[in-house]
C-alpha cells in the first residue's frame, strides 16, 4: 500500500545494507573496458572480457547513435513527461499503437516507482529475478551510456531534437530496468495506460441511478455500440497490427542439409520501438549478432555461431479483464464469493512546470484490486466502464514476468535447438512472441511458449458474462467473472508463475523440414503437422489464415516442390533472401485476373458516387506485375481497391462466415487451409463498387492509374524522398510495410513494417555462419549521422549487410575503431 507516495515496502527494503544490491551492483572490482569496432553502416562489434565491459560498450555505441530517443523513454518510465514536455501533450506508444497523454502516463508510471514495483522484481532470486551476470550486463550498459554523456556533454550531441535539452541526464540501474518493465507491459497494461491512470468511481451523482446489476448486465443484449469497439479492438490487439514473419527451415528444407533462418520483424520505424543492431563478444565465452529493442544490451533477434532464432507477435493474450460485481453505494468496493473485498488505493503525485519558479504537485488516487488495477478501457475504446454496480480490473501475467531478462541472457549463448527448448521451459518468460529458430544440425523449432494467463477453455465459457461471450468469440479474449474465486486463474503442476501455463500446456513444434509463423496461431506452423488441443487464450485452430500466413507457406511449399520457377528444390541463402523481398501480392495473384475479366465485361462501375468508366483502369491492372516492387507498375491502383474489398461499409473488417460479405469467390474449407478462400466475386456490386471508388480516388488524387509503386510509396528522410518496396500485410503481402494513404500524395512514411531483416545459413561442418542482413530504417535517428539513412537506401535497392562474426572478419572490416576505458573513450 502506498501511502503519502510512499510504500509501506520500502522500510524493508532499506534494511539492505548496500542497496545497491537490488540493482545488481557488486563489491568493488575493475572499471569496465570494452572495444568497439564500427563496421559498414555503423554496426557496433563489441568486445569485452566480462558482461559488464559488454554492456558497458554497448550502453556507449548505442547512446552515440539514440541519444536523443533513449533518453526520451527513459523520461518516461521516470514519470517526468508533463515536466519536460507538457502535460497537456501526447505521444505514441509505437510498440502497440497506444495514443498517451503524458500526464496519465506520469501517473502510471510514478506508481509503478512508488510501489517499489521493479525494485521487488529484481531483488528476486533467479529465475524469477535477473542472473548475476544481467546484472552485471545492466549496471556495465548504464556505465556505458553515462560515458558517452560525460564525453559530449549535452550540448556536444548533434542531434538537433536533444541537443541542450534538459531532460537528457544520465540514468541510473533502477532506469534500466523499469524500461525493461516497459516492454514486458507492452501487450498488457501498455495497452490501458491512460485508461488505468484515469480509472475511478462514478461521482456521488450517480450513486443512486437506475444501473444494470452485473446479473442484469450479463442478461441483457450488448449493444451495437459495444460490438463496434469489440470490432474496432480485434484489429487493435495485441500490438496494433503490428507483427511479423519467420522461417525456421531445417535439413530436408535446404540444399545443403543444415539449418536456415528467415527474421523479419514487422515493427515501428520510429521510436523508442526500433531495432539496434550490435555484435557482442567475449572471446572464449560469447559469439552473438543480431538487434534488440532499444535500452535492452541483449540480442533478441540473431544467431550464435551454430543457432538461429527469432520471434513474431504472439496470438496469446497476456491479461484478462475481470468483471467485479461491486457492492451498491460503495463503488470502491467489490464482492468475492459474497463477500466484499475493499479496493487498494494508491496516492499518487505528479510535478509539474507553472508559470514562474517552483513546481506544482498534482494529485490522483489510483485504484487495483487482487487482479490487477482498475480500468476504463483499452486503447482508448471506453468498453469497460466503471459504473455504480459493475466495473473492471486487468489482470496482467506480465506484471511479475522479469523472467524474460535471463531467457535473452541465456538464448544469446545456446547452439542448438535442443538447448534453447530447455532455456524456453526453464524460464518460461517469453513475454508476448512467438519463437522459431534453426540450428546447424538441421532441426527446425516453433513454439509459443512463455507467460500466458492460465484460462483454460472450459473456464473462459463459465466464466463469462454477456461482454465475455462476445470478446471471446471476436478475440478469443476472456472477460472473466471477479465475483467467483473459481474464475480466477488456473495454476498447473509445472508453472513458474502462479496463475500461468506451465510449458507442457503450450504449444512446440520440432521438424527436419520447417516451422514458420507470420502472426497467425501455432495451429498451421506446419501443415503436415497442425497444432490443437490448446487453450483458446492461446490462440485459434481450425479458422481460416491470413492471406499473408498463406503466402508464406505457399513460398515454402513452392519451393521444396521445385514449382516456383527456380531451379533445384529447397533454400540456399541467397534464395531465402528472394523469398522476403520478392513482394509477391496475394491477393493480387488471387484476384487480378477476375478482376480484369469483369471490368473488360462491364467497363463502367457504378461507385459510391455514380457510374465510372474503368476501361483505363483495367488496362493499368491487367499489365500489374502482381509485385510490390517500386517499379510495379498499377499496384497503387489494386492496393485501393483490395484495401476496400477487404472492409465493410463501416471501415470494419469483413467476417468471413457471413453470407454476402466475402469478396472471395471459394470460401474457406478446412480439407484445404492453405489455398482457400480463394477467388473473386468479380460481378458482385460491392466488389465493383470498391473497384469503380478506387479509380475516383487515384482521379482525384491526381495519381496515374498505372503509376509505379515507388514513385508513391516512400520514406522521407531529411529532403530525400525514398522510394519503398513491400505493401500491407493484410493484402498478402509477405514484406509487409505500412504506411497509411494520403490523398494527393500516396504511401508516404512508414509506420512499421519489415525492420531488422535477417537470413541465417549454417553448414554442418560448422564453418562460419553465412549471414545477411538489413535495418531496413538504418541505425541511427539522429540527421546528422552517416547511419540516418544508409540502409534505407540500400533496402530501397534490395539490397543486403553481409556483417561481419566470425574470427579475423571484424578487424579486416574495421571503419573505425574505439577503445572504452573507465572514464569513457581513449
Amino acid at each position: 500500500m502506498v501511502v503519502g507516495g510512499r510504500s509501506l515496502g520500502r522500510a524493508v527494503l532499506a534494511l539492505c545494507a548496500l542497496p545497491l544490491c537490488l540493482l545488481g551492483a557488486a563489491p568493488a572490482a575493475a572499471a569496465p573496458r570494452a572495444e568497439i569496432t564500427r563496421s559498414a553502416h555503423g554496426i557496433p562489434n563489441i568486445k569485452a572480457k566480462n558482461f559488464e565491459g559488454l554492456g558497458y560498450g554497448y550502453g556507449y555505441s548505442f547512446a552515440q547513435d539514440n541519444i536523443c530517443i533513449a533518453a526520451d523513454m527513459y523520461v518516461t518510465v521516470r514519470a517526468q513527461r508533463s515536466r519536460f514536455f507538457g502535460a497537456g501533450k501526447d505521444y505514441e506508444f509505437e510498440g502497440n499503437g497506444a495514443i498517451v497523454n503524458n500526464l496519465n502516463s506520469d501517473f502510471f508510471y510514478q506508481r509503478i516507482i512508488d510501489k517499489q514495483t521493479v525494485d521487488e522484481l529484481i531483488a528476486r532470486k533467479p529465475p524469477q529475478g535477473p542472473l548475476p551476470k544481467v546484472r552485471d550486463g545492466v549496471r556495465g550498459y548504464v556505465k556505458g551510456y553515462n560515458a558517452y554523456l560525460d564525453d559530449v556533454g549535452r550540448n556536444g550531441i548533434t542531434d538537433p531534437a536533444c541537443k541542450g535539452e534538459r531532460w537528457v541526464r544520465k540514468i541510473e540501474p533502477i532506469d534500466a530496468y523499469r524500461r525493461f518493465y516497459q516492454l514486458a507491459l507492452l501487450a498488457s497494461q501498455g495497452v490501458a495506460i491512460n485508461e488505468i491512470a484515469t480509472a475511478a468511481p462514478p461521482t456521488p451523482s450517480l450513486l443512486g441511478s437506475a444501473a444494470m446489476s452485473a446479473a442484469q448486465r450479463n442478461a441483457a443484449a450488448i449493444s451495437g455500440d459495444e460490438r463496434a469497439m469489440v470490432s474496432e479492438l480485434a484489429d487493435k490487439l495485441p500490438l496494433g497490427g503490428i507483427g511479423s514473419n519467420a522461417y525456421g527451415l531445417g535439413k530436408q528444407a535446404t540444399q545443403n542439409g543444415s539449418g536456415m533462418v528467415l527474421a523479419n520483424p514487422h515493427f515501428p520505424w520510429d521510436g523508442s520501438e526500433r531495432f539496434y543492431q550490435s555484435h557482442l563478444t567475449i572471446p572464449g565465452k560469447l559469439n552473438v549478432s543480431g538487434a534488440s529493442l532499444f535500452g535492452v544490451p541483449l540480442v533478441l533477434i540473431g544467431h550464435t555461431e551454430r543457432l538461429a532464432w527469432s520471434h513474431t507477435v504472439s496470438t496469446a493474450f497476456r491479461f484478462t479483464p475481470f468483471e467485479l460485481t461491486l457492492v451498491p453505494g460503495a463503488p470502491n468496493t467489490y464482492l468475492v464469493d459474497g463477500q466484499p473485498r475493499q479496493m487498494e488505493t494508491d496516492e499518487v503525485t505528479v510535478r509539474i512546470p507553472r508559470p514562474g519558479p517552483g513546481a506544482q504537485e498534482l494529485n490522483r488516487t489510483l485504484y487495483s484490486t487482487e487482479y490487477g488495477p482498475m480500468i476504463n478501457g483499452i486503447l482508448g475504446l471506453p468498453l469497460f466502464p466503471w459504473t455504480p454496480v459493475v466495473g473492471y480490473a486487468m489482470g496482467d501475467v506480465n506484471a511479475a514476468n522479469f523472467r524474460y531478462l535471463n531467457h535473452f541472457f541465456e538464448t544469446n549463448q545456446a547452439q542448438t535447438t535442443g538447448k534453447l527448448t530447455r532455456i524456453l521451459k526453464r524460464n518460461v518468460g517469453i513475454p508476448w512472441v512467438n519463437t522459431i529458430a534453426a540450428d546447424s544440425r538441421g532441426r527446425a523449432l516453433y513454439a509459443d511458449i512463455g507467460a500466458v494467463p492460465n484460462v483454460p477453455t472450459a473456464k473462459a465459457t463459465s466464466c463469462s458474462g454477456v461482454l465475455g461471450v462476445v470478446t471471446r468469440q471476436a478475440l478469443g479474449l476472456p472477460v472473466l467473472d471477479g465475483a467467483r474465486s473459481e474464475c480466477n486463474w488456473d495454476t498447473d503442476p509445472d508453472s513458474l508463475q502462479p496463475g500461468t501455463f506451465g510449458p507442457s500446456k503450450m504449444p512446440l513444434l520440432r521438424r527436419d523440414d520447417y516451422v514458420t509463423n507470420s502472426n497467425d496461431s501455432y495451429w498451421l506452423s506446419n501443415p503436415e503437422q497442425p497444432l490443437e488441443g490448446f487453450a483458446r487464450i492461446i490462440g485459434d485452430e481450425r479458422t481460416e489464415r491470413s492471406l499473408r500466413t498463406r503466402l508464406g507457406l505457399r513460398i515454402i511449399q513452392q519451393r521444396l516442390d521445385g514449382t516456383d520457377g527456380r531451379p533445384g528444390k529447397g533454400f540456399t541463402r541467397g534464395l531465402l533472401q528472394d523469398a522476403v523481398f520478392n513482394n509477391r501480392q496475394y491477393a493480387g495473384e488471387l484476384w487480378r485476373d477476375p478482376l480484369v475479366r469483369a471490368c473488360r465485361s462491364n467497363p463502367t462501375m457504378l461507385g459510391s458516387n455514380g457510374p465510372v468508366d474503368v476501361a483505363e483502369a483495367c488496362t493499368a491492372l491487367a499489365g500489374w506485375n502482381v509485385r510490390d516492387n517500386v517499379d510495379s507498375a498499377g499496384a497503387v491502383l489494386f492496393r485501393r481497391f483490395a484495401s476496400r474489398a477487404l472492409a465493410a461499409p463501416g471501415g470494419l473488417p469483413l467476417d468471413p462466415g457471413l453470407p454476402g460479405t466475402s469478396p472471395f469467390a471459394t470460401p474457406f474449407s478446412l480439407g484445404d487451409p492453405v489455398n482457400t478462400p480463394s477467388g473473386l466475386k468479380g460481378s458482385s456490386l460491392s466488389v465493383q463498387r470498391a473497384f469503380a471508388d478506387a479509380v475516383s480516388d487515384l482521379r482525384r488524387s491526381g495519381i496515374p492509374l498505372d503509376a509505379e509503386l515507388g514513385e508513391y510509396s516512400y520514406e522521407l528522410r531529411g529532403k530525400q524522398r525514398i522510394p519503398i518496396h513491400g505493401g500491407p500485410g493484410g493484402l498478402g503481402v509477405f514484406n509487409a510495410i505500412s504506411n497509411g494513404y494520403v490523398p494527393g500524395k500516396g504511401f508516404p512514411d512508414v509506420e512499421h513494417g519489415s525492420s531488422f531483416v535477417m537470413v541465417t545459413s549454417f553448414s554442418k561442418n560448422g564453418a562460419c555462419p553465412d549471414d545477411r542482413s538489413i535495418l531496413t530504417y538504418s541505425q541511427s535517428a539522429n540527421p546528422r549521422s552517416e547511419f540516418f539513412a544508409d540502409q534505407t537506401r540500400m533496402y530501397s535497392k534490395k539490397r543486403w549487410n553481409d556483417p561481419p562474426f566470425c574470427a579475423g572478419e571484424v578487424e579486416r572490416e574495421a571503419v573505425d575503431v574505439t577503445r572504452l576505458g573507465p572514464n569513457g573513450a581513449r
